[in-house]
């Protein structure tokens, strides 16, 4: 069975449009996110300390759904987890796909601990 040139043609197109994403150029991207600065656990924060400093961050947005499309799979009974709220972890990062949010529908968390330098968890269920 034979393929016309123009349905190969065609075909190579649709191809390269949907492939035709911003290409990479190394550049750094902006992002939308927010941050606290505290001492303690989650949950239970204080003010930072000289001895206990630790960062718990947020991000939104585009940022926060190339981070979720990426650590995939979704974790089925996780905390918070429903038919609407999707959440997948890696490590000491979480992410959030909440479909009910339309202003802002991907949320991811992680920290880090100042005094250490180490990953944390940024976020409680």
């Amino acid at each position: 069975m034979r393929m016309p040139i123009a349905a190969i043609l065609c075909i190579a197109g649709l191809c390269s449009v949907a492939f035709a994403a911003k290409p990479w150029d190394g550049t750094y991207s902006d992002f939308k996110g927010s941050y606290l600065i505290y001492s303690g656990d989650l949950g239970e924060e204080a003010a930072p300390t000289s001895s206990d400093h630790k960062a718990a961050l947020s991000i939104q947005g585009d940022m926060a759904k190339v981070l979720f499309d990426s650590i995939g799979p979704d974790l089925k009974d996780a905390c918070g987890a429903s038919a609407d709220i999707r959440v997948r972890e890696k490590g000491d990062l979480d992410c959030v796909h909440d479909k009910g949010d339309r202003a802002s529908p991907y949320v991811c968390h992680f920290g880090i601990n100042l005094r250490t330098g180490k990953s944390m968890r940024g976020s409680i269920c």
